[in-house]
Protein backbone atom coordinates (compact mmCIF):
# COMPACT_ATOMS: atom_id res chain seq x y z
CA UNK A 1 0.00 0.00 0.00
CA UNK A 2 2.80 1.86 0.35
CA UNK A 3 2.31 2.92 -3.53
CA UNK A 4 -1.35 4.58 -3.01
CA UNK A 5 -0.17 6.26 -0.25
CA UNK A 6 2.50 7.79 -2.28
CA UNK A 7 0.03 8.62 -5.08
CA UNK A 8 -2.16 9.85 -2.18
CA UNK A 9 0.44 12.54 -1.22
CA UNK A 10 1.41 13.61 -4.86
CA UNK A 11 -2.39 13.96 -5.38
CA UNK A 12 -2.41 15.71 -2.33
CA UNK A 13 0.12 17.92 -3.00
CA UNK A 14 -0.93 19.07 -6.40
CA UNK A 15 -4.50 20.16 -5.10
CA UNK A 16 -3.44 23.64 -4.47
CA UNK A 17 -1.87 24.22 -7.69
CA UNK A 18 -3.22 27.14 -9.32
CA UNK A 19 -1.67 27.90 -12.88
CA UNK A 20 -0.58 31.16 -13.27
CA UNK A 21 -2.48 34.08 -14.98
CA UNK A 22 -2.96 33.80 -18.54
CA UNK A 23 -2.19 29.72 -18.54
CA UNK A 24 -4.70 27.22 -19.59
CA UNK A 25 -4.23 23.55 -18.86
CA UNK A 26 -5.39 21.53 -21.49
CA UNK A 27 -7.50 18.27 -21.05
CA UNK A 28 -7.03 15.60 -23.29
CA UNK A 29 -5.91 15.13 -27.11
CA UNK A 30 -6.16 18.27 -29.69
CA UNK A 31 -8.84 16.66 -32.08
CA UNK A 32 -10.56 13.49 -31.06
CA UNK A 33 -12.31 11.35 -33.27
CA UNK A 34 -16.33 12.25 -33.90
CA UNK A 35 -16.88 8.61 -32.61
CA UNK A 36 -15.10 9.07 -29.39
CA UNK A 37 -17.20 9.11 -25.76
CA UNK A 38 -17.60 12.66 -24.51
CA UNK A 39 -15.18 13.04 -21.89
CA UNK A 40 -16.45 12.99 -18.00
CA UNK A 41 -17.73 16.42 -17.56
CA UNK A 42 -16.02 16.45 -13.57
CA UNK A 43 -13.81 19.58 -13.10
CA UNK A 44 -10.58 18.82 -12.31
CA UNK A 45 -9.35 18.72 -8.76
CA UNK A 46 -6.03 17.87 -8.96
CA UNK A 47 -2.83 17.79 -11.71
CA UNK A 48 -2.94 13.79 -11.90
CA UNK A 49 0.04 11.71 -13.01
CA UNK A 50 -2.03 9.27 -15.28
CA UNK A 51 0.59 6.94 -15.93
CA UNK A 52 1.29 5.08 -12.98
CA UNK A 53 2.59 1.82 -14.76
CA UNK A 54 5.13 -0.57 -12.92
CA UNK A 55 7.66 1.09 -15.35
CA UNK A 56 6.68 4.31 -13.56
CA UNK A 57 7.25 4.24 -9.62
CA UNK A 58 10.52 3.60 -8.59
CA UNK A 59 10.48 0.95 -5.31
CA UNK A 60 13.39 0.83 -2.15
CA UNK A 61 13.25 -1.96 -0.35
CA UNK A 62 9.73 -2.98 -1.41
CA UNK A 63 8.38 0.43 -0.96
CA UNK A 64 7.05 2.77 -3.49
CA UNK A 65 9.23 6.10 -3.04
CA UNK A 66 8.92 8.24 -6.35
CA UNK A 67 7.13 8.67 -9.49
CA UNK A 68 8.32 9.21 -12.71
CA UNK A 69 7.56 9.89 -16.05
CA UNK A 70 5.05 12.34 -16.27
CA UNK A 71 4.94 13.36 -19.85
CA UNK A 72 1.22 11.97 -19.47
CA UNK A 73 0.45 14.58 -16.50
CA UNK A 74 -2.48 17.13 -16.67
CA UNK A 75 -5.93 18.29 -15.10
CA UNK A 76 -7.63 15.09 -13.85
CA UNK A 77 -10.09 14.21 -10.69
CA UNK A 78 -8.84 11.96 -8.49
CA UNK A 79 -11.50 9.36 -9.53
CA UNK A 80 -9.42 9.80 -12.88
CA UNK A 81 -5.77 8.79 -10.31
CA UNK A 82 -6.90 6.20 -8.88
CA UNK A 83 -8.69 4.72 -11.95
CA UNK A 84 -5.21 4.61 -13.84
CA UNK A 85 -3.83 3.16 -10.51
CA UNK A 86 -6.70 0.34 -10.45
CA UNK A 87 -6.04 -0.60 -14.20
CA UNK A 88 -2.56 -1.37 -13.72
CA UNK A 89 -2.10 -2.44 -9.76
CA UNK A 90 -5.65 -4.11 -9.08
CA UNK A 91 -5.33 -5.03 -11.77
CA UNK A 92 -8.38 -3.84 -13.55
CA UNK A 93 -7.81 -6.32 -16.59
CA UNK A 94 -9.01 -9.17 -18.23
CA UNK A 95 -6.78 -11.79 -16.60
CA UNK A 96 -5.59 -12.94 -19.83
CA UNK A 97 -3.36 -9.57 -20.31
CA UNK A 98 -2.55 -9.80 -16.95
CA UNK A 99 1.52 -9.95 -15.49
CA UNK A 100 1.43 -13.57 -14.83
CA UNK A 101 2.11 -13.01 -10.78
CA UNK A 102 -1.31 -11.20 -10.95
CA UNK A 103 -3.58 -13.56 -13.03
CA UNK A 104 -5.17 -15.70 -9.85
CA UNK A 105 -5.35 -12.65 -7.25
CA UNK A 106 -8.42 -11.21 -5.98
CA UNK A 107 -9.25 -7.90 -7.63
CA UNK A 108 -12.09 -6.66 -5.22
CA UNK A 109 -9.88 -7.56 -2.54
CA UNK A 110 -7.04 -5.35 -4.05
CA UNK A 111 -9.73 -2.78 -5.03
CA UNK A 112 -10.87 -2.14 -1.77
CA UNK A 113 -7.28 -1.52 -0.37
CA UNK A 114 -6.26 0.73 -2.72
CA UNK A 115 -9.39 2.83 -2.19
CA UNK A 116 -9.01 2.49 1.65
CA UNK A 117 -5.24 3.14 1.71
CA UNK A 118 -6.20 6.38 -0.41
CA UNK A 119 -9.10 7.27 1.81
CA UNK A 120 -11.16 7.49 -1.04
CA UNK A 121 -14.16 9.33 -0.57
CA UNK A 122 -17.55 7.95 -1.13
CA UNK A 123 -18.78 9.34 -3.72
CA UNK A 124 -15.34 8.77 -5.57
CA UNK A 125 -15.93 5.40 -4.48
CA UNK A 126 -18.89 5.47 -6.12
CA UNK A 127 -17.83 6.30 -9.51
CA UNK A 128 -14.66 4.29 -9.78
CA UNK A 129 -16.83 1.45 -12.33
CA UNK A 130 -18.45 3.83 -14.53
CA UNK A 131 -15.36 6.18 -15.06
CA UNK A 132 -13.01 2.64 -15.61
CA UNK A 133 -15.83 1.99 -18.11
CA UNK A 134 -15.93 5.69 -19.58
CA UNK A 135 -11.95 5.49 -19.89
CA UNK A 136 -11.38 2.34 -21.08
CA UNK A 137 -13.95 3.21 -24.48
CA UNK A 138 -12.40 6.64 -24.86
CA UNK A 139 -8.78 4.54 -24.49
CA UNK A 140 -9.79 2.80 -27.63
CA UNK A 141 -10.98 5.20 -29.69
CA UNK A 142 -7.85 7.73 -28.86
CA UNK A 143 -5.28 5.13 -29.52
CA UNK A 144 -6.67 4.32 -32.66
CA UNK A 145 -6.54 7.60 -33.66
CA UNK A 146 -3.10 8.67 -32.14
CA UNK A 147 -1.65 5.38 -34.15
CA UNK A 148 -3.24 6.77 -37.46
CA UNK A 149 -2.22 10.43 -37.08
CA UNK A 150 0.90 10.72 -34.76
CA UNK A 151 2.49 7.03 -35.76
CA UNK A 152 5.56 6.36 -33.60
CA UNK A 153 4.96 4.79 -30.47
CA UNK A 154 1.53 5.16 -30.91
CA UNK A 155 1.50 2.85 -33.84
CA UNK A 156 3.51 0.31 -32.60
CA UNK A 157 1.48 -0.20 -29.75
CA UNK A 158 -1.78 -0.29 -31.51
CA UNK A 159 0.16 -3.03 -33.99
CA UNK A 160 1.21 -4.97 -31.22
CA UNK A 161 -2.59 -5.37 -30.12
CA UNK A 162 -3.16 -2.84 -27.55
CA UNK A 163 -6.51 -2.21 -29.30
CA UNK A 164 -7.74 -5.89 -28.24
CA UNK A 165 -6.53 -5.62 -25.34
CA UNK A 166 -8.34 -2.37 -24.17
CA UNK A 167 -11.36 -4.26 -25.70
CA UNK A 168 -10.78 -7.36 -23.32
CA UNK A 169 -10.44 -4.98 -20.77
CA UNK A 170 -13.95 -3.28 -21.17
CA UNK A 171 -15.76 -6.80 -21.74
CA UNK A 172 -13.95 -8.09 -18.16
CA UNK A 173 -15.10 -4.33 -16.16
CA UNK A 174 -18.58 -4.72 -18.02
CA UNK A 175 -18.90 -8.48 -16.87
CA UNK A 176 -17.19 -8.14 -13.03
CA UNK A 177 -19.00 -4.09 -12.43
CA UNK A 178 -21.73 -5.60 -9.88
CA UNK A 179 -18.71 -7.91 -7.58
CA UNK A 180 -16.08 -4.21 -8.75
CA UNK A 181 -18.91 -2.12 -7.37
CA UNK A 182 -19.78 -3.56 -3.91
CA UNK A 183 -15.80 -3.83 -3.40
CA UNK A 184 -15.44 -0.21 -4.26
CA UNK A 185 -18.38 0.42 -1.30
CA UNK A 186 -16.57 1.21 2.48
Amino acid sequence: MSLTRLVRRYDDATASFVPPAGVRAERGVAEEPPDTPPAPAEEPEIVGHLDITPENVVFREGEAVALIDFDLAGPATRVDELVNLLVWWAPLVDPVDRDPLLRDVDVSRRVRLVLDAYDASEADRARIVDAALLRTARSWHLMRHRAATLGGGWARMWGEGVGDVILRRRAWLEENGDALRAACAR
